[in-house]
């Protein structure tokens, strides 16, 4: 079965090394959109990039020491997107939140 929505996708880019209250960032983020009713929420870890600094990171072998970069993504609507956004900018120190409308299709088992 499919549920078609226009839903808002917020991604947060941020450095694994970011930390809030001595714990990580990337987790304290996605405990906060949990704890505000959001629907779900991923990390993703990025294996190379770059950002405000222009100082490459990545996952080589190399490279062991360097922060890698990643994104908490979470899709829902509008309302939740709009009302937990606040309170994540107070979280995050230095990073990049993009906001911007999708189409989604959900697909679920029939009943």
């Amino acid at each position: 079965m499919e549920e078609k929505a226009k839903m808002k996708r917020l991604m947060i880019f941020i450095d694994e090394t970011d930390r809030w209250q001595k714990g990580s960032l990337s987790a304290a983020l996605v405990d906060r959109i949990k704890k505000e009713g959001g629907a779900g929420a991923t990390v993703i870890k990025g294996a190379t990039g770059f950002g405000a600094h222009r100082s490459i990171h990545t996952s080589s072998i190399m490279d062991l020491a360097s922060s890698l970069p990643e994104i908490v993504l979470v899709i829902d609507r509008p309302e939740v997107i709009d009302a937990v956004v606040p309170r994540l900018k107070e979280m995050v120190q230095e990073g990049l939140f993009v906001i911007d409308e999708v189409d989604t299709i959900r697909m679920t088992k029939g009943s």
